[in-house]
């Protein structure tokens, strides 16, 4: 895991839900809430429905032809009953589930921006749980760090998106690191009906590549990689002390010595090397955001490549 300056180290939970959410978390949460409602009516919704369908179509209704209908849908048993011709309707068997496995290890609250990798991960997540349950679909989520941290099963409404959003930026996991192998073994035990599984991470990691093979048996997996500048670049800097977050072990460290930063990035580069050749292997479709830039063209260029695939 790599070296970085933590801002504040990780909660442990103390109970089973907190009771007096600070007034700066709810203010947190509106505000993402109000973005993401934005972003999903003026540009996600209808992107999202056309990505993700439902398992099949169900018959809806029969109602009198009119000129201009399509033949093809007369119900010729009706038509020989009533001796009027009519069309069979049918609408989207929706019903799907999307689950959200989200890393909330201490690394994710650590980092050199003022706005956290664990921040944006909540705001994507509004936004795609909005979507889904705009389209009357099932949201759940799985919070983890060094093991599953939080299960919340699958629900509709509006209410529990605001749920989502509050959990993960509340997350007070009683472990510091990072483990995603746990998670989708856990995912895959508790979730036994096919998902749309979003998950989001920094990916700097190794070691669960037979977890996600397994997991993506069962599971349609979209990976989000949330990423901040310094996770694969140090800065020219000087000699600075620097902890880790997820362990506590403090080092100073000579960022002005290309080797060292060489180093650095070459470390950062195994991680993404052996990610892309796995999930080229699964067929897992990645979006990437990094925390600081933009993250809507990332969205609208994954909904774009699924549409095409989905054609």
């Amino acid at each position: 895991m790599f070296w970085r300056r933590t801002r504040h180290p990780a909660q442990h939970r103390t109970d089973d839900r907190p009771a007096g959410i600070p007034q700066e978390m709810l203010d947190r949460v509106r505000a993402i809430e109000i973005r993401a409602r934005r972003l999903v009516n003026d540009l996600f919704l209808g992107e999202y429905q056309a990505v993700f369908r439902g398992r099949g179509l169900e018959f809806d209704e029969l109602r009198p032809y009119v000129p201009g209908d399509d033949v093809r849908s007369i119900d010729w048993k009706a038509y020989a009953r009533s001796g009027e011709p009519m069309i069979r309707r049918y609408r989207e068997d929706r019903d799907l589930t999307v689950m959200f496995v989200v890393d909330v290890s201490a690394s994710q609250r650590a980092g050199a921006l003022p706005r956290t990798k664990e921040d944006l991960a909540a705001e994507l997540c509004a936004v795609l749980a909005l979507a889904a349950i705009r389209n009357k679909d099932r949201v759940g989520l799985l919070l983890f760090a060094s093991k599953p941290e939080r299960y919340v099963r699958p629900q509709g409404g509006t209410t529990h998106v605001l749920r989502v959003v509050r959990e993960i930026l509340w997350a007070q996991p009683e472990s510091r690191g990072t483990d995603l192998g746990a998670a989708l073994e856990y995912l895959t035990g508790v979730q036994r009906r096919r998902a749309t599984v979003f998950l989001v991470s920094d990916f700097l990691s190794s070691g669960y590549a037979s977890q996600l093979r397994a997991a993506a048996l069962h599971h349609d997996i979209i990976a989000i990689r949330v990423r901040e500048p310094i996770d694969g670049e140090l800065p020219a800097a000087g000699i600075v002390a620097l902890r880790d977050a997820e362990t506590g072990a403090l080092v100073e460290v000579d960022t002005s010595n290309p080797a060292v930063r060489d180093a650095y990035r070459a470390r950062a580069a195994a991680f993404d090397d052996e990610r892309r050749r796995l999930f080229g292997e699964l067929g897992i479709d990645e979006i990437r955001v990094t925390v600081g830039t933009d993250w809507v063209p990332a969205l609208l260029q994954f909904f774009k490549r699924r549409a095409v695939g989905a054609a």
